[in-house]
């Protein structure tokens, strides 16, 4: 039984979602809905990451202040561009950092970080050369934004490997 539905709360979830979407119960609905979950399941089996080991729980209590800290001054800041953008031109861009972050699931938090922060979107790494590119939208102080990143990069270091 664990062959066909090897996360079975997965599978379930993922049934019962599909049959409140859809707002039925009828034999064509759920029989989708089985065949989905117990694909989506064994998608699942396939992208199992690996295992991190989680160091200094006390650094990542600091990090998560950290974190929603910056990700509050983001959203002032944000609304303040908005805000005076009529009379102001702003100044986006991107900018490559270097990243030299080796596990895979510090990089997916990272990712989370600068995906959820206001003015910031993570667009591409690339592995080989270590480089982050980050599109911001607001550039006035660059260098700032550097040190934010260059300390995620630290805290993730240290809570990771």
């Amino acid at each position: 039984m664990r062959a066909w539905f090897p996360y079975p709360l997965l599978s379930t979830a993922l049934l019962g979602i599909w049959l409140l979407l859809n707002q039925s119960v009828a034999p064509g609905t759920l029989l989708v809905g089985l065949v989905l979950s117990t694909v989506l399941a064994w998608v699942a089996v396939k992208l199992q990451p690996k295992r991190s080991h989680l160091n200094r729980l006390r650094t990542i209590a600091g990090f998560v202040l950290l974190v929603a800290v910056d990700i509050l001054r983001s959203n002032i800041a944000v609304a303040g561009i908005i805000l005076r953008s009529r009379g102001q031109a702003v100044r986006s861009g991107f900018v490559s950092v270097d990243c030299d972050l080796q596990d895979e699931n510090a990089l997916a938090v990272l990712a989370c970080i600068l995906t959820a922060t206001p003015g910031t979107a993570w667009l591409e790494y690339d592995s080989r050369q270590k480089k982050l590119l980050v599109h911001l939208l607001d550039l006035e102080d660059e260098p700032a934004w550097r040190r934010t990143l260059e300390r995620y990069e630290a805290s993730l270091k240290e809570i990771f490997q």
